[in-house]
């Protein structure tokens, strides 16, 4: 019975696990937990990190309310009527619009009238004067309001998920072209704004709040439109461009839109202000592409009214967007960027209008999930096949490849096209699907491992176990026909010793003969069927292919011979000195080359690897016939033809038990060394002349023959020789 393989369905689990992972990473990537998304906004951070957006000379500069003003004009907040002060100031410099990144939500604590209320000035007369008079200067809330009207000014608002606050007053049209953008954006639930006399006032109001998408504390994205629901308001930085150039509203495109492709969900495609048209997420948001820090984009406050600089600043700001905000640490406006630094909340909005005007965009399409998503599921699937195809190193090397490929293409569409693809979720999903393919093509070969070793230990030298180990399929259980070379090994005169030895110096004697001839079998690479009794028989070529196994069982069988031989001159059996009557040990080998089936056979708990067939028969019979012939070892014709080179010398055509037909044996004198010899040649010459003799039936001739062999012999052919003499004999009438 053949026993069945453990690793028959090896491919098919390797090909399951690999399949089951990479279900996980796909299933994961599309639920899409924000820690998969902090994966992927880290690779776009550092696609910036390595090629930032390089910086222009655009007309956008900041006002920084920086540590310099705060020394200069004291700590914030300042009394509104300096905020009138810097508005006149930028007006007068010749901003071209003037965007707050600031809420003056509530009143000025310096005006006169709330400072009168603060003060303790007691019950006199004087005090009630006093408050009197404070009472009637200017409200500094209402100077800056009065200051704000007619001036391009923006005022900005927060957008809140409470409803504590107010709606900022519009201040732009909105026209939009598709599905109603309302529609479309999350609703704040209300607004930190301004107060209202200073809405009032101001030509512009702008949201400074930034993207809820963005992870890891660092602003990647800017909303560009806010809404309330009913009504949409804009983002500080298109609504200073708005109102920089005169523009009186927006104009937004969404899905449905003539020439707007449909996603299969309401969302935004662009915003156009004035001449500018934005690409946008389907959120309406805009990535925000960064350029490191330039000092020459800010401009202090304090040198705005330094009577020295008066020049300088003017050609810095006539014609400007400015927007106005702090860097000041302790005023708490500094943001993380993907460049790795931290900037003023501010930058943030005076960069989005910096790359708006320059046209430089980064642009998420929203085929690029869908690709991603493709991607991994072609990555995965090319590593599992390449794992079952090549094995775990080599999938390895084509595994990074693929990835390094996807990663050089991921950052050519950035750098060509400032696309944001991730190339690194499906090399890690590829990483993971290798990791639990190669994990159970491990647990699959350690247990086909543990089984070749269980199965073979006892046929095979170690070497070629290891070998079978690390190559698993060269075999293949169950039966298969193969070409073989098989060996029987029998003890010359068995049953004389073991009569003369106790059964314990028997099995002493037996050990001590075979356990080296065992040895010189597996060295050359043969595969131990049984043993059975004082006999060995061996083959090549299973489980592993050897091309050469009839030479590899021919140096084995002459190998045997010397170790013999060395036994006896060493007395390894003790017959000399136990003074016994047999002193010697003779060994009879036969070989035979062909075609035999080879497999595990015998039961499903119990099997031994063997071979049967015909060829065996024929190896079995040969060995029987090496005391007829007068040869140690003994071959077939087909062996000599599978391994020529060696020393043969033709031992005729002897029928065998079973065969029908009469099979040409040949003795193995020796390997190719002595077969290059000038003594064999001559040998075989004149050996050749006694096989043409004995054919033809001329006695006389095979004599002379026969004579001129046993001169050029070596020793251990005496015997095969006096065999001859005895086939002679018979063409001579029985005469020698």
């Amino acid at each position: 019975m053949a026993a069945r393989r453990p690793n028959r369905n090896k491919t098919v689990l390797v090909v399951i696990a690999g399949v089951v992972m990479l279900a996980i990473t796909v299933g994961l990537r599309l639920a899409d937990p924000p820690f998969v998304a902090a994966v992927r906004e880290l690779t776009f951070d550092y696609y910036q990190r390595l090629w930032p957006r390089e910086y222009q000379a655009l007309p956008v500069r900041i006002v920084d309310i920086d540590d310099a003003s705060l020394k200069e004009f004291g700590q914030w907040p300042w009394p509104r009527t300096r905020i009138a002060k810097l508005v006149d100031r930028l007006t007068e410099l010749g901003a071209a619009s003037i965007a707050f990144d600031m809420v003056f939500s509530e009143a000025d604590r310096t005006s006169p009238a709330r400072f009168a209320e603060s003060i303790d000035l007691g019950g006199t007369p004087d005090a009630a004067r006093v408050r009197a008079l404070l009472s009637r200067l200017p409200d500094n809330d209402t100077t800056l309001a009065e200051t704000l009207v007619d001036k391009p000014v923006i005022l900005g608002f927060a957008a809140l998920t409470n409803k504590s606050g107010g709606l900022p007053q519009p201040k732009a049209g909105v026209a939009f072209a598709g599905t109603d953008p309302t529609q479309i954006l999350s609703p704040f639930a209300s607004a930190l704004t301004s107060l209202p006399k200073l809405q009032e006032g101001a030509s512009g109001a702008g949201g400074i709040s930034l993207s809820h998408a963005d992870t890891g504390g660092v602003v990647r994205r800017i909303p560009l439109l806010f809404s309330s629901g009913k009504a949409l308001y804009p983002s500080l930085a298109i609504e200073a461009l708005r109102l920089a150039q005169g523009a009186s509203g927006f104009l937004v495109r969404s899905t449905g839109a003539s020439g707007e492709a449909d996603t299969g969900r309401p969302a935004i495609a662009a915003v156009r202000v004035g001449a500018f048209t934005i690409p946008t997420t389907a959120d309406g948001e805009l990535w925000v592409y960064y350029t490191p820090a330039r000092a020459e984009r800010y401009v202090s406050l304090r040198d705005l009214f330094d009577p020295q600089r008066q020049a300088a600043v003017r050609d810095r700001l006539e014609g400007n967007i400015v927007f106005v905000g702090t860097s000041a640490v302790g005023l708490n406006d500094i943001r993380a960027t993907p460049l790795g630094g931290l900037v003023p909340g501010v930058s943030v909005h005076a960069q989005a209008a910096e790359q708006i005007i320059a046209g430089t965009y980064l642009s998420r399409p929203d085929w690029a999930d869908g690709l991603e998503n493709l991607i991994t599921v072609a990555l995965g699937l090319l590593v599992i096949a390449a794992l079952v195809a090549t094995g775990p190193v080599p999938s390895a090397v084509i595994g990074a490849v693929l990835a390094l490929s996807g990663v050089a293409v991921a950052v050519f569409a950035f750098r060509e096209a400032s696309l944001l693809i991730d190339p690194i979720y499906p090399s890690l999903s590829a990483l993971v699907v290798y990791g639990g393919a190669a994990l159970q093509q491990y647990i699959v070969s350690d247990r086909e491992k543990r089984f070749v070793r269980r199965a073979f230990a006892q046929y095979l030298a170690p070497e070629l176990l290891s070998k079978l180990e690390e190559q698993p399929d060269a075999m293949k259980l169950g039966g298969e026909m193969r070409a073989l070379s098989i060996m029987f090994m029998d003890v010359r005169g068995f049953t004389p010793i073991s009569e003369m030895l106790a059964p314990q110096d028997l099995v002493h004697f037996l050990n001590t003969l075979l356990s080296p001839l065992s040895d010189a079998i597996q060295l050359q690479a043969g595969t131990i069927d049984k043993y059975i009794g004082d006999s060995i028989m061996a083959f090549w070529n299973a489980p592993l292919e050897t091309p050469d196994h009839a030479a590899l069982a021919c140096r084995a069988a002459l190998r045997m011979r010397e170790i013999v031989v060395e036994l006896n001159a060493a007395d390894a059996f003790g017959f000399k000195a136990g003074h016994k009557p047999i002193q010697e040990v003779q060994i009879g080998v036969g070989i035979n080359t062909g075609p035999a089936c080879v497999g595990n056979m015998g039961s499903d708990r119990r099997f031994n690897y063997s071979v049967v067939g015909d060829a065996v028969n024929v190896a079995a019979r040969i060995e029987s016939s090496c005391k007829a012939v007068g040869s140690e070892l003994l071959v077939s014709e087909d062996t000599v033809r599978a391994a020529p080179g060696f020393a043969y010398l033709e031992a005729g055509e002897i029928p065998l038990k079973g065969k029908s037909q009469p099979v040409a044996l040949f003795a193995l004198a020796g390997d190719q060394a002595l077969a290059a010899t000038p003594e064999f040649a001559a040998l075989k010459t004149q050996h050749e002349r006694l096989i043409a003799a004995w054919h033809a039936g001329d006695g006389w001739k095979a004599d002379m023959a026969l004579t001129a062999c046993r001169k050029a012999a070596p020793d251990h052919l005496a015997t095969f020789y006096d065999r001859f003499a005895d086939r002679v004999a018979t063409i001579r009438g029985g005469k020698t």
